[in-house]
């Protein structure tokens, strides 16, 4: 049970700055105080960003039950997670996250956030080329090697069967 109030408390901290203080000054520079009207696109907006979040969520949690962890670098899972999201992407806690902020963009009807959105994911690219993936290697060799050939990093490869 410590284990999930860390990653929830370390997600918190991400989720707080990286997905709302800092999209809230986005909007803010950008001139936008919310929509004027709740229509169609905000209904949309919701529903893409409540989907988002509840996929990032349930890594959260497959982290911290599954793999024993947290999601933050200086605490990661103690066990190779293949399991929940994981079985059909190797990064659906960073898509969850894209997603939600794509959601917003559309709730808010703002091209400033959605080019937040646009580096977030970049960041995250690269971020996971140049350190995650070379440290999961590093810590479950052969294993991780095997997921890869059955896993994608950021859509399901067609034809292969989903980790079970």
């Amino acid at each position: 049970m410590i284990v999930a109030i860390r990653a929830v408390t370390y997600a918190s901290i991400f989720v707080g700055f990286v997905l709302v203080f800092l999209p809230a000054r986005v909007l803010s520079w950008a001139g936008v105080s919310g929509p004027g009207t709740i229509g169609m696109s905000q209904v949309a907006g919701a529903v893409v960003a409540a989907v988002g979040a509840g996929i990032a969520l349930s890594c959260i949690l497959t982290f911290a039950f599954v793999g024993k962890g947290t999601p933050a670098p200086f605490d990661p899972p103690r066990r190779l997670v293949v399991r929940g999201p994981y079985r059909l992407v190797r990064n659906p806690m960073y898509l969850g996250a894209g997603t939600a902020l794509g959601g917003a963009a559309l709730y808010y009807g703002s091209p400033a956030l959605l080019a937040y959105a646009g580096l977030f994911l970049l960041v995250t690219h690269s971020f996971v080329v140049w350190y995650e993936e070379p440290t999961l290697r590093e810590t479950f060799g052969g294993d991780y090697e095997a997921y890869c050939r059955r896993v994608g990093r950021w859509w399901p490869i067609p034809g292969r069967h989903p980790t079970r």
